[in-house]
């Protein structure tokens, strides 16, 4: 039936659901910029504080800290209250966050306002994926799931940008405090947008979500997704973090927090947050330039998530996969091959560098960077979802931290040769990951896509 269901395509206004969709993923600029201005202000508040190796990693990382315990609470509160109203408290604390970040007198107070800014990350990053796959039909929804990861990478790309037009002036507390504006703008557009249908139905008010689904969509396909969401809930599962740990869910449990984890132990927030200082490990002229070859990276990005969302719902989540993270893996190795070959390089190191790095970006953006995040919101039941986004978003945080706060111990210890290719050894795992463990969600309703997630698990 659950098949049979997933054939069946409602009629849908695309214009209301590309706007809403397109609104909630503002929280991606959000994230992007708060996590990437750290890359071009780090070496600045570095030397306003004295900072040793140890406490700049800690500066970078904290915010990740914030991240977890948000996404722990997130994930909680989004089932409680709604996915709307929880995308507003993430607006209130990313200002609060944001006004304190350039107002530090110390290292201590921006630490803080640095946590402050990882909690509404924390908030975001587990609710607006799952906002956007409740609204979106089983045709669009991997698309407009994965507008929230373009929106994140170009704030990612604004923050290179504003990175490199402050750094001449070393401005970093200008730096953090233009993150006030796109979350203002996100907290005045979000008061716009609907909740969601499904978390309404859940919650027993089923006239007000048929009175959201027809706002987009047409007496029968309103009905029709109601009764597969009616469907969905016939299955009853506590809302409590222990319903994650059942048969009927631990499958999907798996993917989500494997395909997170694996997304940030291939490396990709080592550029993220470090780019500046692995150019500058390849022989990088000043900082400044070195911001800029991160902006043009950050371009390189924008770009391939604007790929990967426009093919993911034609060519499916595991092709892209399979093809983008061979491609992250080889770069990886090539990366790590010629610095440890610098002396034949010579010059030409920094030029290598750059190349690798678009190329493993490139294929990150169009592959592993949107669809983990597509996959988290589409395995889960609706009455654990929010739950089981927030544990991806968990494990997403915890492994990101160990990889940003090691990253630069790691590189003084064993070296960047070695340093790039454990992230390559991580990606070919990754490889492994999703041609056993990953099924195939292209085209498929939320409702049905469990129970073949589950299959997929008990088959292996």
């Amino acid at each position: 039936m659950a098949a049979l269901r997933s054939l069946a395509v409602p009629h849908v206004h695309r214009g209301f659901i590309l706007r809403t969709s397109s609104i909630a993923a503002l929280g991606g600029v959000l994230y992007g910029y708060d996590m990437g201005i750290i890359a071009a202000a780090a070496i600045f508040v570095k030397r306003s504080f004295a900072l040793s190796t140890i406490a700049e990693e800690l500066v970078v990382s904290i915010v990740l800290i914030g991240a977890m315990t948000g996404a722990i609470v997130g994930g909680a509160v989004a089932d409680r209250i709604g996915r709307r109203t929880t995308l507003i408290w993430a607006a209130g604390i990313f200002i609060v966050g944001s006004l304190l970040a350039p107002l530090a007198s110390n290292v201590t107070v921006l630490i803080i306002a640095r946590a402050i800014i990882g909690l509404g990350i924390g908030f975001t990053s587990v609710t607006a994926p799952v906002y956007v796959s409740e609204l979106a039909p089983p045709q669009s929804r991997g698309m407009l799931i994965g507008l929230y990861q373009f929106a994140l990478t170009v704030g990612i790309a604004l923050a290179d940008l504003v990175g490199y037009l402050l750094a001449y002036q070393q401005a970093w507390r200008l730096m953090f405090g233009l993150a006030v504006v796109p979350t203002v703008l996100f907290l005045i557009v979000i008061l716009t947008v609907p909740e969601s249908p499904r978390w309404l139905f859940a919650h027993s008010r089923e006239k007000d979500a048929a009175n959201v689904l027809l706002s987009y969509t047409d007496t029968a396909g309103a009905n029709q997704l109601l009764t597969d969401i009616q469907e969905g809930l016939k299955v009853s599962m506590e809302q409590r973090w222990r319903a994650l740990w059942s048969p009927a869910v631990r499958g999907s449990l798996l993917i989500a927090v494997g395909m997170t984890v694996l997304q940030q132990v291939t490396g990709i927030n080592t550029i993220i947050y470090y780019g500046p200082q692995i150019f500058a490990l390849a022989g990088s002229a000043s900082h400044s330039s070195a911001i800029l070859a991160t902006f043009a990276v950050a371009i390189v990005n924008v770009i391939g998530t604007v790929v990967g969302i426009s093919l993911v719902d034609r060519v499916g989540r595991k092709p892209l996969l399979y093809v983008g993270v061979t491609g992250m893996t080889i770069a990886l190795f090539a990366l790590s091959y010629a610095f440890s070959h610098n002396a034949m390089f010579g010059t030409s190191l920094g030029l290598i560098a750059i190349v690798c790095l678009m190329i493993y970006i490139a294929c990150f953006a169009f592959s592993l960077g949107a669809i983990a995040w597509i996959l988290v919101a589409e395995v889960f039941p609706l009455r654990v979802r929010g739950r089981g986004v927030a544990a991806g978003t968990l494990g997403s945080g915890i492994s990101n931290f160990i990889v940003s706060i090691t990253f630069l111990s790691l590189v003084e210890a064993i070296g960047s040769a070695r340093t790039f290719a454990i992230y390559g050894a991580m990606s070919i795992l990754t490889l492994l990951f999703v041609r056993f463990i990953v099924p195939e969600t292209c085209g498929r309703d939320l409702e049905s896509i469990s129970a073949a997630t589950e299959a997929q698990i008990s088959s292996q």
